[in-house]
């Protein structure tokens, strides 16, 4: 598997945290990322005991889920502690007085790297990881998946893909050979880590999101907001000049459009099932297929 970049997970963590309260601010995409996630839950028929939220964030899809399915017993994973605090007072305020019914499961938090799991080996029926994978080693972080799930347990996601922000990038690269903005896996890779983890059934597709800003400048605080900052671990060292800044905006023109500034991600959505004792349909070709509008589990 061809190795995108090596994120810097300390760093990872650190920026997340300093992130965590102000993060749905500007977390424009991560909501509608999720949205489209669990709206493809509900094609698929399961009942799952226990879901793992893995990268969890401020917790807005964990209240989400636990409306989707009330009687699962909820775990929201993150490897920023700050973001857990920010998702347990969501959840709350999202529940309100039902949190303290007799039937209502507390969710337990974890501040847990998905790369290393602070689970036991087949104690989760559903993965559900939107906009996190991106961050992570994709062959540790599917293994963990997979030793976590137990047999039929499924795993759904979003990542980004290597054309997210390339205007941005393309920009950067006017000014200096230093990777400025993260890369990230292709759908080649991202399935062979899957099927090297020996999950099942596998299933990929694209989508691509546009948001627009008045300047390149606003795009880059927004990525700060967000926590999404360069972990690169060639990444150019010390601060950026105002020079270089304003070179950078000045290539970014080249893309305005009805007088805003495009900003393209490419999101990639996943999922596949636990390997344990799981029926695989191949194709001709030696891929492996199951349409979202087929999945049913009983």
């Amino acid at each position: 598997m061809t190795r995108a970049f090596v994120p810097e997970k300390a760093k990872v963590a650190h920026s997340f945290d300093r992130a965590a309260i102000h993060y749905d601010d500007v977390a424009i995409l991560q909501k509608q990322t999720g949205d489209e996630l669990l709206e493809r839950l509900s094609f698929v028929k399961l009942q799952p005991q226990t879901i793992l939220d893995l990268g969890a964030g401020t917790g807005r899809n964990l209240a989400q889920l636990g409306q989707l399915y009330p009687k699962t017993q909820l775990i929201a994973a993150d490897i920023a502690p700050n973001m857990l605090v920010q998702a347990k007072q969501a959840y709350k305020e999202a529940n309100g007085l039902k949190r303290w019914l007799p039937q209502k499961n507390k969710p337990i938090y974890i501040a847990s790297d998905a790369e290393q799991l602070s689970l036991a080996d087949n104690s989760v029926d559903l993965v559900f990881a939107n906009l996190a994978l991106q961050w992570c080693d994709l062959a540790k972080s599917f293994s963990e998946i997979q030793r976590v799930l137990r047999p039929e347990g499924l795993c759904v996601f979003t990542t980004l893909g290597p054309d997210t922000l390339h205007e941005l990038r393309e920009s950067w690269a006017s000014v200096d050979d230093y990777p400025h903005v993260n890369v990230f896996y292709d759908m080649h890779d991202i399935g062979e880590a899957m099927m090297n983890a020996k999950l099942a059934e596998p299933v990929l597709d694209m989508d691509r999101y546009t948001l627009t800003y008045d300047t390149a400048l606003a795009l880059m605080k927004d990525l700060k907001v967000l926590g999404a900052r360069n972990v690169n671990s060639g990444r150019r060292p010390g601060l950026t000049g105002k020079q270089a800044l304003k070179k950078v905006s000045q290539h970014y023109e080249q893309f305005r459009q009805e007088g805003l500034l495009p900003a393209s991600y490419e999101v990639i959505y996943g999922h596949a099932w636990s390997g344990a004792q799981a029926k695989q349909s191949h194709q001709q070709d030696g891929s492996i297929h199951i349409p979202i509008s087929q999945i049913q589990r009983l």
